[in-house]
């Protein structure tokens, strides 16, 4: 059973810690107020610091905004690094897909903000929905089509590779986007010594049903017979 590689983290400096500072602040707020009821001041003084501060690392509230939406997820360029190798067998490939849900749930209640933050935005929205779907979303997707492509025998994507894309992602969206209920009526899938390295080994082996199904179900079609018109 392979663990998730820890992410490492160094030291902070004190101007790097007075922007994570104001970071985590603005998500909470963010999350339980929306942008238009908070305020910079609301803010800066739930960071411990001065407003100043905002327009020093963010350059204003919008940009604070969109820092909060963003940052806790981490890059786009980073996760598909870590499954789009070429080199890469499927299983590493779908280890390294599943890495990008399963290693934000260790930062739990920063996860938690996030979707919330995002709901809201649903209800209230500023446009940065729009923006994570462009930005962020679709090229995942994108190279997920790839990935999954080469391992099907599909040169080009086409409705059923979106399919499977759509079914292999959906194990950890869904694992991701439900973490609290989860805690609620199966609170050992999270509480397990080792329920990271559990969901990571489960995800692969579900993933790899599916490819494989999916493989198959191309080889298939490709050599059956044409089916002969009956004769009136």
């Amino acid at each position: 059973m392979s663990a998730l590689p820890e992410r490492p983290r160094p030291k902070r400096s004190d101007g790097e810690q007075s922007r994570e500072r104001l970071l985590r602040a603005a998500l909470r707020l963010f999350a339980d107020h929306g942008y238009s009821k908070t305020s910079t001041r609301a803010i800066a003084e739930a960071a411990q610091t001065n407003i100043a501060s905002i327009s020093y690392y963010f350059g204003d509230k919008a940009g604070l905004y969109r820092a909060a939406f963003f940052e806790p997820f981490g890059s786009p360029e980073a996760d598909i690094a870590r499954y789009s190798d070429p080199s890469m067998s499927l299983t590493e490939a779908l280890h390294g897909l599943y890495a990008t849900f399963l290693e934000p749930l260790a930062e739990g209640e920063l996860v938690r903000l996030g979707m919330k933050l995002r709901f809201r935005e649903m209800l209230e929205q500023t446009g940065l929905l729009a923006d994570e779907i462009n930005e962020s979303i679709q090229p995942q997707f994108d190279a997920i089509l790839v990935v999954l492509g080469r391992h099907v025998g599909a040169p080009e994507p086409d409705d059923d590779l979106r399919r499977l894309a759509v079914c292999v992602t959906a194990l950890g969206v869904n694992l991701f986007v439900t973490d609290d209920v989860y805690e609620v009526v199966a609170p050992s899938l999270k509480y397990h010594p080792d329920a990271t390295a559990l969901w990571a080994e489960r995800l692969v082996m579900f993933g790899e049903a599916m490819v494989l199904a999916e493989a198959r179900r191309r080889a298939g079609s490709a050599v059956q017979p044409p089916v002969k018109a009956k004769k009136k």
